[in-house]
């Protein structure tokens, strides 16, 4: 090959390239906890088709996702799915305070397979001792995962901890949880209500009452690192009525 070629083929590679990074720069790059992921992905997915950047969404739990902010992880937006692990982002100066917002609320549901027997059980320790005889009960890590954390405060509060702990399937995050019931993994899991909604194969069996957990509450921030001015855009856009719309279906509510 020539030079001339040769110099043809570099200026193409160096165009795409650059290409490439504006692309890269334009993507809007979003940490989220996992229950978010159906209602989430169809908002982003309408923001871009309206003319917004293209949203590049991580999902995880929300702690683990914090943690990664913190330690220089290239994210715009943080939404997480309880108040601690924003806080733990927030004191490490990783996020913008003044862009916190409450954004969403969910409730705490008792999923089993689709094909289970039952179709509803009592939060006794009764019906879930004889539930869990010869299966496992999937959430959340215990200790950091937020539909774990929130699972142990409802079973201590219901005098059920005891009997559910030995039974515990424990997962980094409440899709990782729904999975396992889903395929019949495990017979009883605690989610999300609107994780439930999203997986055909499961069906709630049971709704801890609201009071016998903190407040669900889903906290949204920007980025301290990011640079990216359509994250302030994504956000408001995440507030307004078109998204509002994709997380009611989903079955969230608002603080």
């Amino acid at each position: 090959m020539d030079m001339r070629r040769w110099a043809g083929l570099l200026a193409v590679l160096a165009a795409t390239f650059v290409a490439s990074s504006a692309l890269a720069e334009d993507r809007l790059v979003t940490f989220a906890a996992a229950s978010l992921k159906t209602a989430l992905d169809a908002a982003a997915a309408k923001y871009h088709a309206d003319g917004g950047a293209e949203v590049s969404i991580s999902y995880g739990g929300s702690l683990a996702l914090a943690r990664q902010i913190v330690a220089g992880a290239p994210a715009d937006l943080f939404a997480s799915a309880d108040e601690a692990s924003m806080d733990e982002a927030a004191k490490a100066g990783a996020i913008r305070p003044d862009t916190r917002a409450d954004l969403l609320s969910n409730s705490l549901v008792l999923v089993a397979p689709k094909s289970a027997a039952f179709d509803k059980l009592a939060l006794d320790t009764e019906e879930l001792g004889k539930a869990l005889a010869t299966t496992k009960l999937a959430t959340g890590e215990v200790a950091t995962v937020p539909v774990g954390k929130y699972a142990k405060a409802a079973l201590t509060r219901l005098g059920l901890w005891e009997t559910v702990e030995p039974h515990l399937a424990l997962t980094s995050d409440v899709r990782s949880a729904l999975a396992f019931v889903a395929r019949g993994e495990a017979g009883l899991g605690i989610v999300y209500a609107t994780d439930a909604a999203a997986e055909p194969n499961v069906k709630i069996v049971a709704v801890f009452p609201e009071d016998s957990h903190p407040p669900i509450r889903y906290p949204f921030a920007i980025a301290a690192a990011s640079k990216n001015p359509e994250a302030s855009k994504f956000l408001d856009y995440l507030k307004g009525p078109v998204a509002k719309g994709y997380f009611a279906a989903q079955g969230f509510g608002t603080p």
